[in-house]
């Protein structure tokens, strides 16, 4: 049974950082692209970031370009979002999600496991 567990979330303070973290088992992860997204209350959810199977190519929102940075571990099977100059408008629960191939997209229709979300909440 695949598995995604995130970590990482939390209160901080506008133009502060967070790095969160997405630790995946039950399948072999450098197979797989992988996706951050976020689902604001009374907004839809959308992907903020993902990345291919090897890591060479990311995609990130325009909202978010130059701000945050997806990456991952092949070897720890775990993949980041690392959040700068947070800004309030990024308070959201944050998924992790497993693609079903190796290259990355932002369609949230073609992954197939997500994790249970943690919280990410910025104080303006």
């Amino acid at each position: 049974q695949v598995q995604l567990v995130e970590s990482g979330g939390g209160l901080v303070q506008a133009g502060g950082s967070l790095r969160l973290s997405c630790v995946a088992s039950g399948r072999t992860f450098s197979n797989y692209a992988m996706g951050w997204f976020r689902q604001a209350p009374g907004k839809e959810r959308e992907c903020v970031a993902s990345i291919s199977w090897t890591g060479r190519t990311t995609v990130y929102a325009d909202s978010v370009k130059g701000r945050f940075t997806i990456s991952r571990d092949n070897a720890k099977n775990t993949v980041y979002l690392r959040m700068n100059s947070l800004k309030s408008e990024d308070t959201a629960i944050y998924y992790c999600a497993s693609g079903t191939t190796g290259w990355g997209t932002t369609d949230a229709g073609l992954y197939d496991y997500w994790g249970q979300g943690t919280q990410v909440t910025v104080s303006s």
